[in-house]
Parts: C-alpha cells; structure tokens; sequence
C-alpha cells in the first residue's frame, strides 16, 4: 500500500476507532486474486468483542464507499482484534500482556547480553519491565528488570493451563 494511501486510510479511521474506545494498530492491504484485502486491526486495554468489530465493519464499510480512497476496484474488509501472536512493539502492548508470559529476544547492547528470556511482566513503567522468570527443575521463580531498549523482539506464550485472574481471585 503506498505511503500516501496508508497515511489516507489512517487518518480516515482513526478518528472512528478511537470514537469507539479503540486503538488503530495496523492497517493492511493486500491481494487476495483479482480483489485486494483490507485488513484493519484494532484493539483496546479490555480486548475487543466480536459484536464490536462487526459493528466497526459496517461503520468503516460505510465510511469507505463515502470516499475514494480505496479506488474503483473491488477489495474485501476484515476488521479484527490481533492475533495472540502478534509481536509486542508499543508500550501500550507491554501493560495489556501484564500478567502473561512473553518471550524475549534481548539485543547484544543489553545489559546481560543478547540471547533468549522467556519470562512473565509483572509491571511496566516508562523505561522498561519488571519480570519474574520462572523457576526451573523445582528452583524458585527470579525478578528481574529489562529496560526497553535491551528488546529486540518480543511476544506473547501461549500458556494452555494457565489459570485466568478471575479463577485466582475466587
């Protein structure tokens, strides 16, 4: 998608994601055989309902036969939350995954080094994470602290029997 069209769309949809209480986190286009897709993900610190992005289909659907923005050619809309294993880039992604276990690439200037960590965010704050590393072979979990800087990638694990934070509180 060129940079002009990109730059269009977002200012387009972002006054009526964020009327909803949403984030605009990526607009996407592609081709899909002889239409195009234009893929529109947004998401919000509560997560987003499916009725919420069906709703926010039809308002954007609307929006976009109002302009010409997306040309004469035929191109198919998907509105959706991120998928689980979407990477972790912005600070607001860091304090929506507290409480999940992530998976860390640290960059070489970090200050332990480059290399793999894979631990849980317990806290964020505006120059990095507060962590525990889980515990291996019966060994307690550890703290630790990464600055943001440090991080090359990271994303959440997908955890299959990890208890929800209502369960624990019950």
């Amino acid at each position: 998608m060129s940079t002009t069209q990109s730059d269009r769309l977002r200012g387009l949809l972002e006054p009526l994601v964020a009327a909803k209480g949403l984030d605009l986190e990526e607009i996407e286009t592609s081709k899909a055989g002889k239409r195009r897709m234009l893929r529109i993900i947004v998401d919000s610190d509560e997560g987003v309902e499916l009725d919420v992005c069906a709703e926010l289909s039809r308002e954007v659907s609307d929006l976009l036969d109002e302009t010409d923005v997306m040309g004469e050619d035929e191109y198919v809309l998907e509105v959706s939350s991120p998928g689980a294993d979407r990477p972790l880039t912005e600070h607001r992604h860091y304090v929506r995954a507290t409480g999940r276990l992530v998976k860390f690439q640290l960059s070489a200037e970090g200050e332990k080094g480059a290399g793999e960590l894979i631990a849980r965010i317990l806290d964020v704050d505006d120059e990095g994470l507060d962590l525990e590393v889980p515990g291996v072979k019966g060994r307690k979990a550890t703290a630790r602290r990464i600055a943001f800087t440090d991080i090359a990638k990271a994303r959440v694990e997908i955890e299959f029997n990890r208890k929800d934070k209502k369960e624990e509180e019950a």
